[in-house]
C-alpha cells in the first residue's frame, strides 16, 4: 500500500541532493521527501524508504547550510 510512497521518498531524496544548490527548491523537495519516506517506512520497501529518508535529511542539512552561507555572504558586503 505504501510502496509508492517509499519509492517517491527515495526519488525525492536523490533529487534533493541536487536541489540543495537552490534553497528555494531544496527545502520543499527535501521536506516532502522526508514525509514520504517516513510514511513509506510501513511498506514492504522499507530499505528504499530508509535510504530516501537519509538522503532527504542530508539534502535538508545541505540546503540549510547553503542558506546560512548565503545570508552570511550577503551581510558581509
Amino acid at each position: 500500500m505504501n510502496n509508492g510512497k517509499a519509492t517517491a521518498g527515495f526519488t525525492l531524496g536523490i533529487i534533493g541532493l541536487i536541489a540543495w544548490i537552490l534553497p528555494l527548491f531544496g527545502y520543499p523537495v527535501n521536506i516532502i521527501g522526508i514525509i514520504m519516506s517516513s510514511i513509506g517506512l510501513k511498506s514492504e520497501k522499507r530499505t528504499k524508504a530508509i535510504i530516501g529518508l537519509v538522503l532527504s535529511i542530508i539534502g535538508l542539512v545541505l540546503t540549510l547550510g547553503n542558506s546560512i552561507l548565503g545570508v552570511l555572504m550577503s551581510t558581509m558586503i
